[in-house]
C-alpha cells in the first residue's frame, strides 16, 4: 500500500486515521482542503475520524513534509498534499476558489529581482487575489 510507504518514509507510525486520511487527500478532486472539508469527506466516505483526530493529523502530516498548509483568506487554513512541484496560486475572492499556476515567465523575473539585489532564493510563496471581471 502506497500509503503505508510514504508514511514510513516520513517517520510517521501507520495508523488508520492518518492512512485514511491521506488516502483522501490523494483521491479527491478538490486539491486544498480545510480540515473541516477533510472531515465531512471522511464522514462521507463512511469513515469515523473525529475532528481533533483530523487535526492532529495534518499538523503532523505538514511536519513530515507530506502536505503544505496555507493560510489564504482571511487566516482559514487549507492543506495540499506536498508533490514537490512548484507553483503559485490565485484565490478568488468571491467563491474561495484556488487555482493553481505556474508561469515560467514570473519564475524568472523574481530570480532575476532578487540576483539584481544581490540575493539568491531560497524560496517563495505567491498568492494573488482575484475576482472575475464583470
Amino acid at each position: 500500500m502506497v500509503e503505508n510507504s510514504e508514511l514510513r518514509k516520513a517517520g510517521l507510525k501507520v495508523t488508520l486515521p492518518r492512512v485514511k486520511i491521506l488516502q483522501m487527500l490523494d483521491s479527491t478532486e478538490q486539491r486544498h482542503m480545510s480540515a473541516e472539508e477533510c472531515i465531512k469527506a471522511l464522514m462521507e466516505a463512511g469513515e469515523d475520524v473525529g475532528l481533533a483526530t483530523v487535526y492532529r493529523v495534518l499538523t503532523q502530516f505538514e511536519a513530515a513534509g507530506l502536505v503544505v498548509r496555507h493560510n489564504f483568506d482571511g487566516g482559514h487554513a487549507v492543506f495540499e498534499l506536498a508533490d514537490g512541484g512548484h507553483h503559485d496560486h490565485m484565490v478568488n475572492v468571491e467563491t474561495s476558489e484556488v487555482i493553481e499556476f505556474m508561469d515560467a515567465e514570473i519564475e524568472k523575473r523574481q530570480r532575476e529581482i532578487v540576483a539584481e539585489h544581490g540575493f539568491e532564493l531560497v524560496d517563495h510563496n505567491l498568492v494573488l487575489y482575484v475576482r472575475k471581471k464583470k
